[in-house]
């Protein structure tokens, strides 16, 4: 709509990635050269991640763009959770191969001789998966085994991991050691400096056939902090800004048009708060650990678990101590009440007179005396 009233031969802010606009800033160069490092070495993995809107594709793309069809066949898969035997499927259907059976041998072997057929004409294949950190382990250790495919002692598949942040944790994970040491190479792209931030609004618009000059200077510090350097943000912006300025037929783009745009969009989503296009106060780094909230909440469990195994132990003691006392009182009353020994007890009974052997007793002998 906006293009003819701009002198535009085509939608510079468009989502849909497009290798004829590809920007390319400090990062990104570094990662395309990490992917073209990659092709000349023609073995291993090349790992790229950063975050939702980075430019992942459109590097890719890129990079898929430059290959020469004639030496290299270069197919790209997007990967929702895939298995391995699923992965192994969707290779062969993106190298359009031929399977004899639906067996898990049978992908192999067609993979496995669709690879070296293109070795024998002096051509390799290269996989491009995008949305990696979708794959499971067991469908990344497919690749790796993929990769073990050589002729004549070249491999003959070499493939590109493109994924979020997450990826990184999977590939962290102990049981990844053999594929951390086919990675040649790995980069991982964040958003955009404010500077090229600027320089990727006036690269477009010139691209485009617009005039760069369209925004007043003032406006980039808004768009910078909206979308945070990322530059499908970016985009999303800029072409409700141009939609805008059609409508209003404005001849340049001011800082309080900026504004009005950044308020309607914050209120066309019910769950997302209204954005002030302001500067921010010192913004707080979120953490880089993607699983730091369900650390965050098993330590939080740890800790309530040794907490209550703390105040067992207390109570346990207080038991202990509670029984002892109860013993020693029980003691001292039972001493309290033992009866002392008498001077009766104690004095020796006498021994009963011991009768006479002849029999007679003391009073028969008084009387014999008295006769």
């Amino acid at each position: 709509m906006y293009e003819s009233f701009y002198g535009l031969t085509e939608r510079p802010f468009q989502l849909t990635p497009n290798p004829n606009c590809f920007f390319a800033s400090k990062l990104h160069k570094k990662a395309l050269a990490y992917l073209q490092y990659g092709m000349s070495q023609g073995e291993g993995f090349i790992v790229i991640t950063g975050d939702i809107g980075t430019g992942k594709t459109t590097i890719a793309n890129q990079l898929l763009a430059r290959l020469d069809p004639q030496l290299v066949i270069a197919r790209q898969i997007v990967t929702p959770k895939l298995g391995p035997d699923d992965l192994l499927r969707m290779i062969c259907s993106v190298f359009q191969l031929t399977v004899r059976d639906l067996s898990k041998a049978a992908y192999l072997e067609a993979i496995s001789a669709c690879f070296a057929q293109l070795a024998s004409q002096g051509k390799r294949a290269v996989l491009l998966v995008d949305e990696a950190q979708n794959l499971p382990l067991e469908s990344i250790e497919e690749l790796r085994m993929l990769s073990n495919f050589q002729h004549q002692g070249k491999p003959l598949l070499q493939s590109f991991l493109l994924g979020q942040n997450e990826l990184n944790s999977v590939i962290q994970s102990p049981h990844m050691e053999q594929f951390r040491q086919r990675i040649i190479a790995s980069c991982n792209l964040s958003a955009l400096a404010e500077d090229d931030c600027r320089a990727y609004i006036e690269y477009r618009l010139s691209n485009a056939g617009g005039n760069k000059n369209l925004l007043h200077e003032q406006c980039y510090p808004l768009i910078y902090h909206y979308s945070k350097g990322v530059p499908r943000r970016i985009n999303t912006l800029m072409d409700r800004v141009m939609l805008f300025g059609y409508l209003e037929e404005l001849s340049q783009i001011l800082p309080a048009h900026i504004t009005e745009v950044i308020s309607e969009i914050g209120g066309e989503v019910a769950q997302q708060q209204a954005i002030v296009a302001t500067p921010p106060p010192t913004a707080v780094t979120a953490p880089s650990n993607p699983y730091q909230a369900m650390l965050t909440e098993l330590s939080g469990l740890l800790d309530h678990t040794l907490n209550d195994k703390l105040k067992l132990s207390r109570q346990l003691d207080q038991l202990v101590q509670l029984q002892q006392q109860t013993l020693n009182t029980a003691a001292a009353s039972e001493t309290a009440i033992r009866p002392e020994p008498t001077q009766q007890s104690q004095a020796v009974q006498q021994p009963a007179p011991a009768e006479r052997l002849d029999g007679k007793n003391d009073d028969s002998q008084t009387n014999d005396e008295g006769r």
